[in-house]
């Protein structure tokens, strides 16, 4: 496509006449208006990056903006996420199509002009900072600064991994690149380094970091707090680095892009040397993250570049047509080749098409639960995490596509794949992944890994929950199904002491909108839990495991584990029950033991296992009728951690055993007698509720 401005863009516009200049300019100016209608936003980034954001798109970037979720497309992650109306001018320009979450065109653009118009909007698609889900075109939720990065990590893993398992010789079908754009506040964060070690270990060359280094963060100049050589660093990671001096230079980043897709043995990090769109001194400091960039500021802009003062959200005629003919004229051709290569994969390999095809329209193979085990009735018991690593190794073989590891925790959390590889350089179809001491960045590694079709996981114990907060909630925020697995999770850690006995944990997960948190009571509940965790992919699960040894219920003379799939189920039960004990994980054991108890000295109670109140809530109110009665007011929930929320379910009168200290240095039934997790003790809080219904 020629690159000259038409005769309805009058070369006045710029000075150069050209079309790619334009363009740019075009991104910059939407940028200012965008911000200046909402009155809130970022514009300086977006406009001192458009330079580097079309250089990329029209020239590199693998892409079909008529198939935005073609699986082999190369991603492009905007990891500073407060600079969303870069993206959004970009995928406007680019013509994308909006596609619902089946993959079916809507007949919208995925970012319009209007969209833009309504920046910052209630329920527009144009929001602060670019949502997964909620804006075609947007690969993963940024904002909280280094998650992207951290996603862009596990996104390129995951290429790895399809690539190793799936493309055959004459048969590639998965060899695409990650490109993520960063700042320095995303630098300084410590995922980004976290993850960035990790890609730099396992030497993926199929990433690409782009780092605008303007030297401005909020607070002002970054020599305030930040003045390192990042390049050093990431050379140091084992990463190749590589300086663009002026990010208005497009053929200087157009080499560095190129070195970068001639680099097969490492990451590559493009440092971008910028000045921020623009700055104006408030109180002695830059305006670069102030808000919109006033009447007066935008109209001196827009003389500098030659545009008309008096229009606002104007894009010139050639402008779309040229940047979408640049972006479709090699991702279409690509993607089209790519499905005539699948169409040929299915005759050659229908085992594995078959496969492939489940994984990506996100259904299950039949029978992938066939050799879960049933476990027999045990005192002496399982712990929930060794019931709940035997249950995963039933089911990967099945669902191979379900991949994950732990933060240097595997022998405790169990989640090592018996017999299987590792995930390393060199062994890119490993199945244990090895994060290293790096909660958080697992964590974004797991979500990347997550929103790149596979079923990501990742484990810790459950206090390290603290190390990797950030991710777990975006988990849920993108609505991923990302498995979070969580061992010793109570004072049952015993000696380790209050450094690793989580008591806020389980609170906190449950506050998280749409994060299903299971703590199953048993090994029956573990192998229940895991069915429900894989059934639905739709949302994230944190499953919960003991470190100590759980019996075994008898599961004839105890209700089903199967109940789990409701959330909360009546485990045992009288006839017109007096009292109901509610308890989840460990607890589950002592509730039947105080049941026992009581039904020996002639009182009628029941047992309420609630291994996920997020599952109870869904259920319809006459289910909930049936396990919690609202006649039967005396109640006592069992649960070693905060009694914070519990309230909902024991009520007024209903009284909590739980923990409202951080545990203490000591065998794990010393700690039970000093707070309280005993059979005397629950069945003395039973008797004193029933006294005062």
């Amino acid at each position: 496509m020629s690159d000259t401005a038409t005769a309805d863009s009058p070369t006045s516009l710029h000075e150069d006449g050209s079309l790619s200049r334009l363009t740019i300019d075009t991104i910059r100016t939407l940028t200012m208006d965008a911000v200046q209608k909402a009155n809130s936003g970022h514009p300086g980034t977006p406009m001192a990056m458009a330079p580097v954001g079309y250089t990329l798109w029209s020239q590199f970037l693998r892409y079909d903006p008529s198939k935005p979720d073609w699986p082999n497309r190369d991603r492009f992650v905007l990891s500073v996420g407060h600079a969303s109306m870069l993206l959004y001018a970009l995928l406007h320009l680019a013509k994308v199509d909006e596609v619902d979450a089946k993959g079916n065109k809507t007949g919208h653009e995925a970012v319009s002009l209007n969209d833009i118009e309504n920046f910052r909007q209630i329920c527009s698609k144009t929001p602060g900072h670019p949502e997964y889900r909620h804006t075609t075109g947007v690969e993963t939720t940024t904002g909280p600064l280094g998650q992207g990065c951290g996603n862009s990590v596990g996104m390129a893993i995951a290429e790895r991994w399809l690539a190793a398992r799936y493309n055959k010789p004459g048969y590639t079908l998965f060899d695409h690149d990650v490109y993520t754009l960063a700042g320095d506040g995303d630098l300084m964060e410590g995922v980004s380094q976290e993850a960035a070690s990790l890609a730099g270990h396992l030497r993926l060359s199929n990433l690409c970091w782009i780092y605008d280094s303007n030297h401005i963060t909020i607070e002002g100049k970054t020599s305030l707090t930040f003045d390192e050589d990042v390049g050093k660093r990431f050379e140091a990671y084992g990463w190749n680095v590589i300086h663009v001096n002026d990010a208005n230079d497009c053929a200087a980043m157009a080499a560095a892009l190129d070195t970068f897709r001639n680099t097969d043995d490492k990451p590559t990090m493009i440092i971008v040397h910028s000045i921020i769109g623009y700055g104006s001194p408030i109180a002695g400091t830059s305006k670069a993250h102030s808000d919109a960039m006033g009447d007066a500021v935008i109209a001196e802009t827009k003389r500098a570049y030659g545009w008309p003062e008096d229009k606002t959200f104007y894009v010139p005629d050639g402008v779309i047509e040229h940047f979408n003919g640049a972006i479709a004229d090699r991702g279409r051709p690509a993607r089209e080749e790519w499905e005539a290569t699948l169409a040929k994969y299915r005759t050659a390999f229908p085992d594995l098409a078959t496969e492939l095809d489940a994984m990506l329209s996100d259904t299950l193979p039949e029978g992938w639960d066939a050799d879960i085990p049933v476990f027999e009735p045990d005192a002496k018991g399982i712990a929930s995490r060794d019931a709940a690593g035997k249950v995963l190794n039933a089911i990967v073989p099945k669902v191979p596509w379900l991949l994950g590891g732990s933060a240097d925790l595997a022998p405790s959390t169990k989640t090592d794949i018996k017999g299987g590889k590792s995930f390393e350089p060199g062994s890119y179809d490993g199945v244990n992944f090895h994060f290293g001491v790096r909660e958080h960045g697992m964590g974004a590694v797991v979500n990347g890994m997550s929103l790149s079709h596979l079923r990501g996981y990742g484990s810790t114990f459950f206090v390290f929950l603290d190390y990797m907060r950030p991710p777990v909630r975006l988990s849920a925020l993108m609505e991923i199904g990302a498995v979070w697995i969580f061992t010793h999770d109570s004072i049952g850690v015993g000696e380790d002491g209050p450094t690793h006995q989580p008591i806020e944990q389980l609170a906190m997960l449950r506050a998280t909108p749409g994060m299903d948190t299971i703590r199953p009571g048993d090994a029956n509940e573990a192998a229940a839990a895991w069915k429900a965790i894989v059934k639905e992919s739709g949302h994230p699960h944190a499953l919960v495991l003991s470190r100590q040894a759980l019996p075994t219920l008898d599961r004839t003379k105890y209700a089903s584990a199967d109940g789990l799939e409701q959330g909360a189920y009546v485990l045992a039960d009288s006839e017109n029950p007096q009292v109901i004990l509610i308890a989840t994980g460990s607890e589950v054991s002592l509730a039947i033991g105080a049941y026992e108890q009581l039904k020996s000295e002639g009182i009628a109670a029941r047992v309420v296992s609630m291994p996920s109140w997020f599952r109870y809530e869904r259920q319809s109110d006459a289910y909930k009728e049936s396990v919690l009665p609202k006649a039967i007011t005396a109640r006592v929930s069992i649960e070693m951690g905060s009694e914070i929320g519990w309230d909902r379910y024991i009520g007024l009168e209903g009284k909590a055993i739980s923990m409202a200290t951080f545990g203490a240095s000591a065998p794990l039934a010393k700690l039970a007698d000093k707070f309280g997790f005993t059979i005397p003790k629950v069945v003395e809080v039973a008797k004193s509720v029933m006294e005062t219904k």
